[in-house]
């Protein structure tokens, strides 16, 4: 039987009724700035992750204006930990949008919506469905996997023209009728049959309710799917770390730049091995020789499609020195409401007495 012939919005909607997540904070509203702000951070991070973030995020900032009025460094404080800190970016620049382009006002389709900062063609289209019940597509990883197993769909989604094809194809299985109703289980029903039953690896198949029209399912090949050729290769890196710390217990930190790894947040300063970091040492006001030194333990840090290994070494100096790059002397009081990358937050929380 054809997946459309099938009636895969039906099913979806009936599955996610009784079968489906209906308890999480961002779900049983149409308040498109806590659907926003749940759609942003659920973005490559689980649910467990996100469901603290979002509750403080809440807290702080319980509305877009609130958000587009605060200085980005708090932003990124309150962030600080969740990674991929380009969203956390674009969250306050998207606020900022809202609030001086749409009257504070989110837009309510989602061709206008995939117009502001952070928001793309799939975001948008889970705002406009849940929020405003426009029959409008989604198609993040977890629905993406879902629709080429039930449609079989095997061509290369590393080239745009097979990627389009696919969007074109989730238009047509869109719910048609009751869509005040529909729209949203369906968009919710995709995202958790992705999130469950329907995982990369080893799906569970027989609860499925589209088990009986999955072109993957009935072939038994659900692993297969999707297809994409051209994958990024994991590389790996070694970063050596100066932990600088004054008399008065203050660490010196610097703003990375505004692109790469940790783009926008304080950090210690980073060196690509540790015959760079001694002659920055050298070339200081006040000379350190190798000796004054510590090198701690290393440590690896794991991120998408990179290996850090990252290699601190710690140095006390008795009176505050200035250091090159942006940057200055932070108490831990000052530190722990600063945007820190997770693995720095907690280097640092190790070493002065987990004043965190």
């Amino acid at each position: 039987m054809h997946a459309r012939a099938g009636g895969v919005a039906q099913r979806v909607v009936r599955w996610q009724a009784t079968a489906g997540r209906n308890h999480l904070p961002w779900q049983n509203t149409r308040d498109p700035y806590r659907v926003w702000l749940s759609e942003i951070m659920l973005q490559q991070t689980q649910v467990s992750t996100v469901l603290g973030y979002y509750a403080r995020f809440l807290e702080k900032f319980p509305d877009v204006q609130a958000l587009a009025a605060a200085p980005q460094d708090e932003v990124m404080g309150l962030w600080s930990g969740l990674g991929y800190y380009s969203r956390a970016r674009n969250l306050h620049a998207c606020a900022q949008a809202v609030v001086a382009l749409h009257g504070g006002a989110f837009p309510r389709t989602a061709e206008v919506l995939a117009t502001l900062p952070g928001i793309g063609r799939s975001t948008a289209g889970a705002i406009a469905s849940f929020c405003f019940a426009e029959r409008t597509p989604i198609l993040d990883a977890n629905v993406r996997r879902v629709l080429t197993r039930v449609l079989g769909f095997d061509a290369d989604l590393a080239v745009a023209r097979n990627e389009r094809l696919l969007w074109d194809q989730a238009e047509a299985l869109l719910p048609v009728d009751d869509l005040a109703n529909a729209m949203p289980r369906y968009t919710q029903g995709l995202m958790d049959l992705g999130a469950s039953l329907c995982s990369p690896r080893a799906p569970d198949c027989p609860p499925c309710p589209l088990l009986d029209i999955c072109v993957a399912g009935q072939a038994g090949d659900a692993e297969r799917y999707p297809v994409r050729t051209r994958k990024l290769k994991r590389r790996a890196e070694s970063w050596w770390l100066l932990v600088m710390r004054d008399g008065e217990g203050r660490v010196w930190l610097e703003r990375r730049p505004d692109s790469g790894i940790w783009a926008g947040l304080f950090c210690l300063p980073v060196f690509a091995d540790e015959a760079h970091l001694h002659d920055h040492l050298a070339h200081l006001p006040a000379p350190v020789a190798p000796g004054q030194t510590e090198a701690l333990g290393g440590f690896m840090h794991v991120l998408t499609h990179r290996d850090l290994h990252l290699h601190p070494v710690v140095l006390t100096v008795p009176v505050a020195r200035d250091a090159a790059g942006e940057g200055g002397w932070f108490s831990a009081s000052e530190w722990e409401g600063m945007g820190l990358p997770a693995p720095i937050r907690k280097l640092l929380g190790n070493l002065f007495g987990g004043l965190l």
